[in-house]
């Protein structure tokens, strides 16, 4: 690859100022391009070398989203002659773009950090599904990133114009692009929104098209790609890992494993952002601690009644808002066991030392 300097690696005032002390003690910069387990590619102003955490940083990580994640800035101790490079710590950051994970076990997955644009791709064959577009919108206004939908596929779609008038009604101000990679259509309309240094993400179901995107805006098949069963659109996880690129304009692409279960993780201001429409009529309403579900004079069951508003998107509303609230409780329950699990921890190595000073006076 052509090596490029920290600016074009998305690099700015925000990362430095964190980085400064540290630059101080002899640390180098670099930004993880590939997670594999707990080894790393990095992407440096010397080029590209594989790194691994400190035992430390290991051992004080709550759960995996502590780890080094694809986007993430590291501050790294280089060992030329061993061709590695050991990281120290993560710099803050400035996005991040999560879910929990699948099951039961509340734990955040992290699928990509420092994005600037999270492109939502969905399909428009059978994979089309408005009320998971609003989940994908919540997690990416809930991570401090700008979303942009991409509608794929036109050329197998009957009815475009219903479909778009669909999306229209949930995505507000965010950007909408008809795109059929098939065919080249809507292809140069994303590689205008694909700017030098900046770091954008494709995310969606599998067999949804990231891939074949990206191989587009590439001119290049640098990812692989894999029919759809025709029966019911599902693709195969052609993309297994997530990893970052550079595009010919200089720009960062990171392109994500398909997502067949999405569920939240923190989405409070998501949900606001997503349901902006809701929060609008929701000012109107006569008692400020209004639920929206049954009080008298309240804005959003009036604008339901009178058709402005769709009763499909008021009950998702109502759906997303109830599993936010579980998922907020259950989050809060796992802090508190978690944080008497790291105190039982620091209690234990305590008391090791206080052993050995014991034995070492007897």
């Amino acid at each position: 690859m052509k090596f490029l300097n920290l600016s074009k690696l998305g690099w700015n005032d925000f990362f430095a100022g964190h980085f400064s002390s540290l630059a101080s003690s002899g640390f180098e910069i670099g930004r993880v391009a590939l997670e594999n387990r707990h080894q790393y590619l990095l992407y440096t102003k010397s080029g590209e070398i594989i790194g691994e955490t400190t035992g430390k940083l290991l051992h004080f990580a709550a759960s995996t989203a502590d780890l080094p994640k694809v986007g993430d800035w590291v501050a790294f101790q280089a060992f030329p002659e061993e061709e590695k490079a050991v990281i120290h710590q993560i710099l803050p950051r400035k996005s991040i773009f999560s879910r929990k994970i699948v099951g039961r076990r509340v734990e955040e997955q992290v699928v990509a950090t420092n994005v600037d644009i999270v492109f939502i791709v969905q399909g428009l064959d059978s994979d089309f599904n408005i009320r998971r577009l609003e989940r994908y919108l919540i997690m990416v206004f809930e991570g401090k990133a700008n979303p942009v939908i991409v509608l794929n596929k036109i050329d197998l779609c009957e009815d475009i114009e219903e479909k778009l008038k669909e999306v229209q009604t949930i995505a507000g101000t965010v950007p909408i692009v008809l795109v059929s990679a098939k065919l080249d259509v809507g292809i140069d309309e994303l590689k205008a929104m694909i700017k030098e240094g900046s770091t954008y993400a494709f995310t969606g179901s599998s067999g949804v098209g990231k891939s074949t995107i990206i191989n587009k805006i590439f001119s290049e098949e640098i990812q692989k790609t894999a029919d759809v069963r025709e029966s019911d659109s599902r693709g195969k996880h052609t993309t297994t890992t997530r990893k970052m690129f550079i595009s010919p304009e200089g720009a960062l692409l990171i392109d994500t494993p398909g997502m067949r279960e999405l569920h939240l993780w923190y989405s409070e201001d998501g949900l606001s952002d997503t349901f902006s429409d809701l929060e609008e009529l929701a000012a109107s309403c006569h008692f400020s601690n209004c639920t929206h579900t049954k009080e008298a004079k309240c804005a959003i069951l009036g604008a339901i009644s009178e058709g402005e508003l769709l009763q499909e998107r008021y009950d998702s509303f109502l759906k997303l808002r109830e599993e936010s609230t579980q998922l907020a409780e259950k989050q809060s329950v796992s802090k508190f066991l978690q944080k008497k699990q790291d105190t039982k921890k620091v209690q234990r190595g305590f008391n090791k030392v206080k052993h050995k000073r014991l034995v070492m006076e007897d």
